[in-house]
């Protein structure tokens, strides 16, 4: 498990320069522009918040590097309904193929189901993906700090933000924290998992939170498996969570969802 994160990008790079010889990226941009379906993320998190309710990133996510298989019955869009209708904030659907057996067309499954705004969730490096996750219809980007230069992170964000999609910058310490407060976006990702050796801490999200302004918007990432997790966090006046695999372990996600954060 040495160094997954350098694995994830060294494919990256290699699948974004196949796919720029079978599509290119003006013809890809024609395409993003001309939707005009951007579902507000940022704003649906502030919305269930400002309610008095915790703002849910719920995940949709077949498998990982460090834990294999999480769902055999894997169905995105019967997910996203039940997600939808327990009171998820957003969605956010796992697209990498490799590693974590995700497809474009879960994305476009679980956003066709219901009405929430969709993040998708992969490792973007290029210019090529942003333009290519509106024209999927993602609303929000995740941006990892840990994968790219503080130069990179800006043009990406750049060129989301004029697609109309929000950004969630992701972040595993402080020395990214730094950097992460540099970008435009409000929503600031504390990741509990290690990526070099996806160890979790939820401890990481707190140590953290002294060193947040208050116009940014922690989301906490990761380790998130009970209702005991979620109070400890809200408690220290973090309600922005992003949940996946507790809820992809339960026989009825949208249930677990809906136990977890009564």
């Amino acid at each position: 498990m040495n160094d997954i994160l350098a694995k994830i990008l060294a494919v990256k790079a290699d699948e974004v320069a196949t796919a720029r010889q079978l599509r290119s990226e003006s013809e890809l941009l024609r395409e993003a522009r001309a939707r005009r379906d951007v579902r507000g993320f940022a704003s649906a998190i502030d919305a269930k918040i400002a309610a008095g309710r915790p703002g849910v990133i719920a995940e949709i996510k077949k498998a990982s590097p460090s834990k294999g298989v999480i769902r055999e019955h894997f169905q995105p869009a019967e997910i996203a309904s039940t997600y939808a209708a327990n009171g998820a904030a957003c969605l956010s659907v796992l697209t990498d193929v490799q590693f974590f057996q995700g497809t474009y067309d879960h994305l476009r499954q679980a956003r066709a189901a219901c009405t929430l705004p969709v993040l998708r969730k992969d490792f973007m490096i290029d210019t090529y993906q942003i333009v290519h996750s509106r024209a999927l219809g993602a609303d929000c980007i995740l941006l990892i700090v840990a994968a790219l230069t503080p130069s990179r992170l800006k043009e990406l964000e750049d060129c989301a933000m004029e697609l109309g999609m929000d950004v969630l910058v992701e972040v595993h310490d402080a020395a990214e924290l730094d950097t992460a407060l540099t970008l435009k976006t409000p929503l600031v990702g504390i990741n509990n998992r290690n990526l070099r050796t996806f160890e979790t801490r939820l401890q990481t999200t707190l140590d953290l939170l002294s060193q947040v302004p208050s116009d940014k918007r922690v989301v906490t990432e990761s380790g998130i498996m009970t209702a005991q997790d979620v109070k400890t966090m809200r408690d220290h006046k973090v309600d922005a969570f992003l949940v996946g695999e507790a809820f992809m372990r339960a026989d009825d996600p949208g249930e677990a969802f809906a136990q977890m954060f009564a």
